[in-house]
């Protein structure tokens, strides 16, 4: 179960830092694609809420089943990215915010998968041991 959370958790977050990253670049097709909700702050922000909650709790059971600190060394950092984004802009052609939301959500998913790769015990059906 730990792991399809971090394998959901990391595709969420990339797809976040996608989002962010080429928002700017799209932002004026998406209202012709229907998708122009992309483009509002509110669901930029509970994405980014969610994926905040997703990770710590992910990383939190990992935690307390491998014992290491590393895949929080890139979550904190991560969040901090997310939330100065969030702060610096609602302003989706701001290039600074669109740079630190994605780094933010590109570090987010590095501690999923830096999760995934510490919960992952090698036992006698693995095949790569």
């Amino acid at each position: 179960m730990d792991q399809r959370i971090d394998r959901f958790g990391a595709f969420a977050s990339m797809l976040c830092a996608i989002h962010c990253a080429l928002l700017p670049v799209v932002f004026g097709v998406l209202p012709a694609l229907g998708l122009g909700f992309l483009a509002n702050h509110v669901y930029e922000q509970v994405f980014v809420g969610f994926a905040i909650l997703l990770a710590s709790i992910s990383l939190w059971f990992g935690l307390r089943k491998h014992g290491s600190y590393i895949a929080f060394l890139f979550l904190v950092p991560g969040i901090i990215l997310l939330v100065v984004g969030m702060l610096i802009g609602s302003d989706h052609a701001n290039s600074g915010h669109a740079l630190v939301v994605s780094i933010g959500g590109t570090l987010v998913a590095i501690s999923h998968l830096a999760n995934l790769r510490l919960t992952h015990v090698h036992g006698p059906n693995c095949d790569h041991a």
